[in-house]
């Protein structure tokens, strides 16, 4: 379990999974989502969740990760645009992080 801080005072948190972090990369739902100028702003944040609604609504069959990570996570009343920009960094340092396990596991049996 992960804690991002969502506003800028760092009295607000949204507790976030390896479930969520997951769902984010199984649907790769930050791929393209944050512009060039890198700016993470509640524009962007309000694109991610019609993003999502689109998928729920494209996916046949079961989207229960999709719907917990919206509870969770994306439709949180405490996601702002700073929450947004935290949750991509934690999900670029998970996924690193998970590049560098499966080497790390062949040098230990080595």
């Amino acid at each position: 379990m992960y804690t991002i801080q969502t506003n800028v005072s760092g009295t607000r948190n949204i507790n976030i999974s390896d479930e969520n972090l997951q769902t984010i990369d199984k649907y790769a739902l930050f791929d393209q989502l944050i512009d060039s100028n890198g700016i993470v702003d509640e524009s962007v944040l309000e694109k991610l969740r019609l993003n999502i609604r689109s998928l729920i609504v494209g996916v046949e069959g079961n989207c229960k990760d999709l719907l917990d990570l919206c509870i969770d996570v994306i439709y949180h009343d405490n996601m702002k645009a700073l929450g947004l920009k935290n949750l991509v960094v934690l999900y670029t340092d998970w996924k690193a992080k998970l590049r560098t396990q499966p080497a790390e596991e062949m040098e230990k049996e080595a």
